[in-house]
């Protein structure tokens, strides 16, 4: 067999996406059809801007889903013969198969490696921000809404945070010899418990006069809630369903830990703000308590400032995770992450140039979906 031409190369590569073509078709298909009853994702194809960065990040997400039907090889498989292959090469020993995007150092292929680092990413990023959000809202609202010397000390703390550099606080988080300290699970102890803090305010709140209803929310939360927090933070799930690798937490601690001093200032901020308008007024007037007037009345209004944050920051986090597996510090060793590869590859990019160009292109489109998408999400919401 001969090497693939250029043209061979991408067409093959477009039908490997095949899975991804078909799922963006349908979800752009149905969304814009049913645009005018999806509230602000409706609004958001009315922005060509924010539908291109929907579109980015919606083909990296179905490409982490269908990872496994997508790539043509495992990740970490390595196939003799096959070293520092240039893309298009066909693989030894397998008739009508090719490295599609060339082989690594060692004999990996480079485009299965960038297909599987997408899901490896988006199983981290957003989860973890996710977390942060909890942590920053559940915090910040008190914060902003009583002041006083509550919002002092919170204040203060997420400022010393705040104080040291990212990379550097990122690294000393995620260093294994810290494993040994304890200090990622009692980290871990503490900010997996704000989640669960904040849905059962949230569910008391809401359902405080429909005690019936209360009650199964709640025990429902604090059922799953405890379930799920055993299992990540202290991995002691009696099923197995819930676990977390020990360097994985150390990662996830580190990226909830340091998100949550910045999103606790800007809800803290948002909460000032917003708390001194007339509907907020209005429901301290028929005798709302506090929490109510955070969570339905102040939290429902900040949504439109705090879902961009929410992207960019998604944004922000693929950057670091891409730092640390450049840096060594990634998930694993041989784990198919963007950084991991890029790092891999840049021991030779003058000689083999193409190991480390595809992961480093993917990590750049990424986050630039997702600033496309959070510059489409503050465009629409300007305009409620």
């Amino acid at each position: 067999m001969e090497q693939l031409t250029l043209l061979e190369i991408i067409w093959r590569i477009l039908i490997q996406l095949i899975p991804v073509w078909v799922a963006l078709i349908a979800v752009f298909a149905v969304s814009i059809t049913f645009k005018s009853r999806l509230g602000l994702y409706g609004k958001l194809f009315n922005s060509s801007v924010g539908m291109i960065g929907l579109g980015i990040v919606l083909f990296w997400i179905f490409t982490a889903l269908f990872a496994d039907i997508i790539a043509p090889f495992d990740p970490i498989e390595q196939i003799s013969g096959m070293k520092h292959k240039k893309p298009g090469w066909p693989v030894v020993g397998q008739e009508g198969a090719f490295y599609l995007l060339g082989g690594d150092n060692l004999a990996r292929d480079v485009f299965s490696r960038v297909i599987h680092g997408s899901r490896t990413v988006l199983s981290i990023a957003p989860a973890a921000t996710v977390f942060a959000f909890m942590v920053g809202i559940t915090l910040g609202l008190p914060a902003g809404y009583f002041h006083g010397r509550l919002d002092t000390i919170l204040s203060f703390l997420a400022n010393m945070v705040l104080a040291f550099p990212v990379i550097l606080l990122f690294y000393l988080l995620v260093t294994p010899e810290i494993r040994t300290t304890g200090i990622p699970v009692v980290l871990a102890a503490v900010l997996f418990l704000f989640p669960i803090i904040f849905l059962v305010v949230l569910f008391r709140t809401k359902y405080f006069v429909q005690p019936q209803k209360l009650t199964i929310y709640l025990v429902l939360t604090m059922t799953i809630g405890l379930w799920v927090y055993s299992g990540l933070a202290f991995n002691s799930d009696p099923l197995g369903v819930w676990s977390m690798d020990p360097n994985l937490l150390n990662i996830f601690v580190s990226v909830v830990f340091v998100n949550s001093p910045t999103v606790f200032r800007i809800v803290r901020g948002l909460t000032m703000d917003i708390k001194t308008r007339d509907y907020v007024a209005a429901a301290q007037t028929r005798g709302e308590g506090p929490w109510y007037i955070m969570l339905w009345e102040i939290l429902p209004n900040a949504r439109g400032p705090l879902i961009v944050d929410f992207c960019l920051r998604i944004g922000y986090t693929t950057i670091l995770l891409g730092t640390l597996g450049f840096f060594g510090l990634g998930v694993s060793p041989e784990s198919p992450d963007w950084g991991s590869t890029i790092n891999e590859g840049r021991k030779l990019l003058a000689l083999f140039p193409h190991p480390a160009l595809p992961p480093a292109l993917s990590l750049m489109s990424l986050v630039l979906g997702l600033n496309l998408l959070a510059d489409g999400l503050r465009e629409q919401s300007l305009k409620d």
